[in-house]
């Protein structure tokens, strides 16, 4: 079991995990955890699956596009049936994982928070469907594992590397011989075989297999065969495995041990490991083997990443540079997954600002390092970074000793002992310098160099892309801004809080709109709505609507909304808004509302029950200008709490919008104490345990009270 890095609170998921593999029949599984605070699933614990092969997916963003984040996301379990189906629904995670499988993601849903995923992996022989009683069956494993986190909770960080436990032995009837038995059986024949664990390491080698490979038992053991066996050091071979695990389907190969032998691997596995039988082949017609890496010594392969493991590591990096939005996105993803795919242990991006080095992103430096280097020339001599991002040329050193030579300075402001400077070219023009850094002495061999430069291609792309995509999300939140109320009025006798919340993903602006108007010294206007879309678009309609309606507040509702109706019909827009306006006087204590298909209102005070009021509701803004809108009349006593919303707050992927609803004013109710800001935390909270808003929302909180005298 791998224990490096690992806090013990963890390990009370090793058994959870393992037994709920074992129950659902599934070949492999881990458990994410969810960091609220980064809006980050981190892997925590695996179960029949080789660490190399989750590298790629140790930490994934909340609002990735991988089955584990939309569980936790929508609240609900995912199923992934086969590779056809996971190229259509998540072609980022096909990209990197080319294999026949059937997969499972569901919520760790606890009584107050969600606490991640659990993850389940069947071989290619399971059906394309689940059924009723096997998405049961793992829904239930869900809550089970989240009951226990209840109870003992865990760090909610993810240590760097994942627990890895065994699924169990195989339990064998009475009266079967022991493994020693079946041992001696093998060594009596003339079988070549051997056999791996899930990591790939060679665990049993029969006898008559050691003249066949030309080599001894003991440099094997505890091996990988493409690594201790240079003639197998291709990277097809390694795929062969991978295809063995990730299916579980019987694989073939042949392969040529120098200089004419051929031999046939027949890879049979399960849930303890893969079974190898080995016999001698006839060479092919074309008589060469397929193209192979440079070989290597055992010593440098044992301590190398395998190869197949990096190429799918890049496949990953690519396809998910390209789900990159914004410039903390691309650096987050190369200090999770660049970083420990090439053994670095510091990072630092850095673009041209006005002929000075602005550093944009880092990791690993403490905040003293990095103001030092922040804003320098680029013709600086005290880091190689203006010089490389000046010339596009990257630059590699191996050593202190070798940094020293050309910077003097460099190696003493950071304490690092190796250093990769990549230019990020975009359209040959320079944009950025990705600089990667390591704690100890690098040799950077000629293929690093070539797959190094590559990648700095590929993250210029991403680059480029977000601070294009961030300074146009700066001009939309400053419009924002805006159009949306800098304050709210007082009223004596009303009390009021408002919030204004994005939706997790895309630009950070939208339509959904409030807003408190005061008529008079007891009257007032509450206005909320929801422009169709979330971009600029639909933010500057919004700026319409709100100035239509305030040059009609002070007229019945109903009236409000003709005219505001007949306003988006000779601005011609394409766009629908629905409204909800609500007339309140406070010296009569009573609200008249008028609703355009917006959702109705929540209501609570101390001598009643909570509920969501019923309204008429009218047809949305913008469908026909002579429609007219029903009014409805509500008493508001002292101490009335009156919550207006937008549709984000209730539209929760699989749960019914009125269900969510009733269930707010019933947290309404119990929080009723609270002030009103606090009182929003705590419906926000209900709604989306996650903070993860797919939709806008908008929320404006009324509370009358006795006017002081």
């Amino acid at each position: 079991m791998s224990s490096r890095g690992q806090k013990p609170g963890f390990g009370i998921l090793d058994e959870a995990l393992a037994d709920t593999v074992r129950r659902t029949g599934a070949s492999a599984g881990g458990i994410y955890l969810l960091d609220e605070a980064a809006e980050v699933l981190g892997l925590v614990v695996i179960c029949g699956i080789p660490a190399d092969m989750v590298r790629p997916w140790r930490r994934v963003a909340l609002g990735a596009s991988v089955p584990v984040s939309d569980a936790v996301s929508e609240g609900r379990l995912v199923w992934v049936g086969s590779q056809d189906h996971m190229a259509r629904a998540y072609p980022r995670a096909a990209a990197s994982l080319p294999y026949r499988f059937a997969l499972a993601a569901t919520p760790l849903q606890g009584r107050t928070r969600c606490w991640g995923a659990l993850m389940l992996l069947w071989p290619a022989s399971h059906p394309a469907g689940a059924t009723a009683r096997e998405r049961g069956t793992i829904a239930a494993a869900g809550r089970r594992i989240a009951r226990l986190l209840d109870q003992v909770p865990v760090p909610s960080t993810a240590p760097e590397h994942p627990r890895i436990v065994p699924v169990g032995a195989v339990a064998r009837p009475p009266g079967v011989q022991s493994p020693q038995a079946a041992v001696d059986y093998i060594e009596r024949l003339p079988e070549r075989a051997l056999g791996l664990d899930l990591q790939g390491r060679i665990t049993f080698l029969a006898a008559a297999t050691e003249s066949l490979l030309g080599v001894d038992a003991g440099r094997l053991l505890g091996t990988r065969p493409w690594q201790s066996l240079p003639w197998l050091d291709n990277i097809h071979i390694e795929d062969h495995y991978r295809t063995a695990v990730i299916s579980r389907d019987p694989v073939t190969f042949t392969a040529l041990r120098p200089p004419d032998t051929w031999l046939t691997f027949q890879l049979y596995p399960d849930a303890s490991g893969i079974s190898v039988r080995i016999t001698p082949a006839t060479a092919p017609e074309h008589g060469r083997p397929p193209p192979a890496r440079p070989s290597r010594s055992i010593g440098a392969a044992a301590s190398s990443a395998p190869q197949a493991g990096r190429l799918y590591q890049l496949v990953h990096l690519a396809a998910a540079l390209t789900e990159t939005v914004a410039v903390r996105d691309v650096v987050e993803l190369i200090a999770d997954q660049v970083l420990p795919a090439f053994g670095a242990d510091g990072l630092v991006v850095s673009t041209n600002d006005a002929g000075r080095l602005k550093i944009t992103g880092h990791h690993g430096y403490d905040q003293q390092t990095i103001d030092a280097l922040d804003g320098l020339p680029l013709d600086t001599d005290l880091t190689p970074a203006g010089q490389v991002l000046a010339d596009g040329m990257p630059s590699f050193f191996a050593s202190p000793h070798d940094m020293g030579r050309r910077y003097p300075g460099a190696p003493r402001i950071s304490g690092k002992q190796a250093w990769a400077f990549l230019p990020l070219v975009v359209s040959g023009q320079p944009v950025g310098c990705c600089i990667l850094s390591y704690d100890r002495p690098h040799d950077f061999g000629a293929d690093e160099r070539a797959v190094l430069t590559s990648l700095a291609g590929m993250i210029a792309q991403a680059l480029d892309r977000a601070r294009l995509y961030d300074a146009t999300r700066d001009l939309a939140g400053s419009l924002q801004q805006a159009l949306l109320p800098r304050s709210l009025p007082a009223l004596p006798g009303l009390e009021s809080a408002a919030r204004y919340l994005p939706a997790s993903r895309g630009m950070d602006i939208g339509g959904d709109f409030y807003d408190l108007i005061r008529i008079d010294a007891t009257t007032a206007a509450a206005v909320i709505g929801d422009v169709q879309g979330h971009n600029v678009s639909a933010a500057a309609l919004m700026g319409q609507v709100r100035t239509a309606i305030h040059a009609a507040a002070g007229a019945p509702p109903d009236q409000v909304l003709a005219r505001t109706n007949q306003v988006l019909a000779d601005l011609e827009t394409d766009l629908l808004v629905s409204c909800l306006y609500v007339h309140i006087d406070l010296a009569r204590q009573v609200a008249v509302l008028a609703s355009a298909g917006h959702p109705p209102p929540l209501l609570h005070h101390a001598a009643r029950a909570p509920r969501v009021m019923e309204l008429d509701p009218g047809p949305l803004l913008g469908i026909d200008p002579g429609l007219s809108y029903p009014l409805t009349s509500q008493p508001l006593p002292s101490g009335t709490t009156l919550a207006l919303y937008t549709d984000g707050l209730v539209e929760v992927p699989g749960i019914d919008a009125d269900e969510t609803a009733h269930s707010l004013a019933r947290r309404l109710a119990e929080h009723n104490g609270h002030s009103l800001d606090r009182l929003i935390d705590v419906l926000l909270h209900h709604a989306r345990p996650n903070a993860h808003y797919t939709d806008d929302i908008a929320m404006l909180l009324l509370r009358t009270c006795s006017p002081p005298m």
